[in-house]
């Protein structure tokens, strides 16, 4: 009993080392992106994309669906989801690795504004920083706006009006209810889920983001088919 008591004390200080060595090497990494570009900058270079998305033009199904699925404490926090990264963290310990992140939406919007795909630790903490500047400077419709005009639909459509116009033929206004449940499932894996490269998965994922709506209470259960 001692034994596996010293055990645990030991896996758990090599954890919080690991983790306390990870955070100060990600914030060197936020500062060293920061001072290069500064966050007003990256978020002007957002604003002046062709064909820029207003969070006005953005029908209210497509917003709940993709704060349902994406990030559903995305109005309650401040660019970090502690319950989220807890319940990621878990499984990442059990997998021996970093394969789930529990990013927040300003989080991935972060990582696209300055960062790469590469899974690391020390990267996580980055966007973190850098996601508490953003929130600081933007509201809460602000981030989600520049967030659905940066990320990546797959069929090599970035941003919300190309890929309405790619997949759907419209713009991000005339979604109806299905392109909108349809479109927010594809960043989550958008390689797989484009519904060009796959109908049947693209449909199985638009049923996910439907659940995960219906679990948010923003529609009841079948209210949209």
């Amino acid at each position: 009993m001692k034994l596996l008591k010293k055990t645990f004390i030991g896996v758990l200080m090599l954890f919080l080392l690991a983790g306390g060595y990870s955070c100060y090497k990600g914030y060197r990494m936020y500062r060293q992106a920061v001072e290069a570009v500064p966050v007003e900058k990256k978020i002007e270079e957002i604003l002046n994309l062709k064909n820029y998305t207003s969070y006005e033009e953005l029908p209210e199904t497509y917003v709940n669906a993709i704060i349902a699925v994406e990030d559903k404490r995305f109005r309650r926090h401040h660019g970090f989801d502690i319950i989220s990264t807890m319940r990621a963290a878990g499984r990442n310990i059990a997998s021996v690795g970093l394969v789930e992140g529990g990013s927040t939406i300003t989080q991935q919007l972060s990582r696209i504004m300055y960062f790469s795909q590469e899974k690391k630790f020390s990267r996580k903490f980055a966007e973190i920083f850098v996601a508490r500047e953003v929130e600081k400077l933007c509201s809460k419709d602000e981030i989600l706006e520049l967030y659905v005009n940066v990320i990546y639909f797959g069929s090599g459509y970035y941003g919300v009006h190309d890929a309405c116009q790619g997949y759907f033929h419209n713009n991000p206004s005339e979604m109806n209810d299905y392109e909108a449940t349809m479109l927010a499932g594809i960043p989550n894996a958008p390689s797989v889920y484009s519904p060009k490269v796959s109908p049947r998965l693209a449909e199985e994922r638009r049923q996910q983001v439907l659940e995960a709506m219906v679990e948010a209470g923003v529609i009841e259960e079948g209210e949209i088919q």
